[in-house]
């Protein structure tokens, strides 16, 4: 059978016309706090030296293996990043994309001992994860302090150490040149805005603490724009203190599942497609055994590439959640922030011009493939490991 190619419409200005909306995680429970835009460092007066001999002990290297059963040749493969130690007890915070699903995990401190590490908590979602190390017979293990992403601004003055390329204890200096960022492209990102920085950050810095002048964590930094120069992302700190105790106690965000994925309809696509659109979420994706699945909720089936954005169309649109409308990247934050496990969800959709409704039972999130794959669409920044087909390492990683 001949391979079907997308057909491709050209539209100079559709990258800023299209918001992606992906819903497959459902909502955090806790939410995702955004970025205030007030700062306050606190008279910190340390010099930059100062931070980072009082901060890298903290800061370790992270080593893991992976073994695919189901494939006959490169069954294993490693990845490398880093980890910023929290306490003394030995947990140790980090990105979910350098250590979930992976067998073998070492961790390296920063008097060059290297220990066994075990995964307490991981939410591929967020790329979020915490181990726990042995603590020395002697002595107590080195920890950094977190301090608040809130009250970052745009210009203040960052700093990055971790171990990029297996160059340990690198420290990187750089500004925050954006907050709330949701990345392009990108599943889930609709919850979680984050920290772009210049601060120089390249594939093993993954998981390692992005510090503001008091030396505290305000970050974890996690992915980069692979052609871009000195674009990269972290989590904020605060959104990993919301989550912490849920990996700590479940290890596990618990969230509710929808099961779709599409892109929100605004006036300017129904203008250039000139198809019976109506506002509101553009089913795509409706992921195989979901609530929504279920419920007969319909996906897109043509193939089209809009400049130069992909997107399945066809589907049903989502006009309201419980009589809300969804036709805002405001309302539909707001709408999947409000979904509990064990809610009665009613939907209304749009299909061949009528409007229906149906009624879902929201289940907890199960683990969902493409967690073990942690695929974003910016480079990760701990998998430092080349693809088998092309030798080349991969664009795709995160969560």
């Amino acid at each position: 059978m001949a391979e079907q190619r997308p057909a491709t419409l050209a539209s100079g200005h559709l990258g800023l016309v299209l918001l992606l909306a992906s819903l497959v995680a459902g909502a955090a429970v806790l939410g995702a706090p955004r970025l205030a835009r007030a700062s306050d460092d606190g008279g910190c007066t340390d010099s930059i030296p100062a931070i980072y001999d009082r901060v890298s002990p903290a800061v370790v290297s992270i080593a893991s293996v992976a073994i695919n059963p189901y494939q006959t040749a490169d069954r294993v493969s490693r990845a490398v990043g880093s980890g910023v130690i929290l306490d003394t007890s030995g947990l140790v915070l980090t990105n979910s994309h350098v250590v979930f699903g992976r067998q073998a995990i070492t961790v390296t401190l920063d008097n060059g001992a290297t220990v066994p590490g075990s995964v307490i908590g991981a939410d591929p979602v967020f790329d979020v994860a915490v181990l726990r190390i042995p603590t020395p017979s002697t002595g107590t293990l080195p920890v950094a302090a977190p301090g608040s992403s809130t009250r970052l601004r745009v210009g203040e003055e960052v700093l990055a150490i971790g171990n990029p390329l297996g160059l340990d204890q690198t420290l990187t200096r750089g500004i925050v040149s954006a907050i709330n960022r949701l990345l392009p492209d990108t599943p889930f990102s609709l919850m979680e805005p984050m920290i772009q920085t210049d601060a120089p950050i390249n594939p093993g810095n993954s998981g390692g603490p992005l510090l503001n002048r008091c030396g505290e964590i305000v970050g974890i930094t996690t992915a980069l724009l692979p052609d871009a120069q000195n674009i990269g992302f972290a989590i904020p700190i605060d959104l990993v203190q919301a989550i912490l105790p849920a990996l700590l106690e479940k290890g596990h965000v618990v969230r509710p599942w929808v099961g779709i994925q599409g892109h929100l309809v605004i006036p300017q696509l129904k203008e250039l497609l000139r198809l019976p659109l109506t506002d509101g979420l553009l089913v795509e994706v409706v992921e195989p055994g979901s609530p929504a699945e279920q419920a007969g909720v319909r996906g897109g089936q043509l193939d089209v590439v809009l400049g130069g954005v992909a997107l399945l169309l066809g589907g049903d649109i989502i006009t309201h959640f419980n009589d809300k409308p969804v036709d805002t990247p405001e309302r539909l934050t707001e709408a999947m922030r409000s979904l509990h496990v064990g809610d009665t969800l009613r939907v209304t959709l749009f299909r061949h011009g009528q409007t229906q409704e149906v009624t879902l039972i929201l289940p907890e999130r199960p683990l969902l493939p493409q967690d073990a794959l942690a695929q974003r669409s910016v480079a990760p920044l701990g998998a430092v490991r080349r693809d088998d087909r092309t030798g080349r390492p991969p664009i795709a990683g995160g969560s």
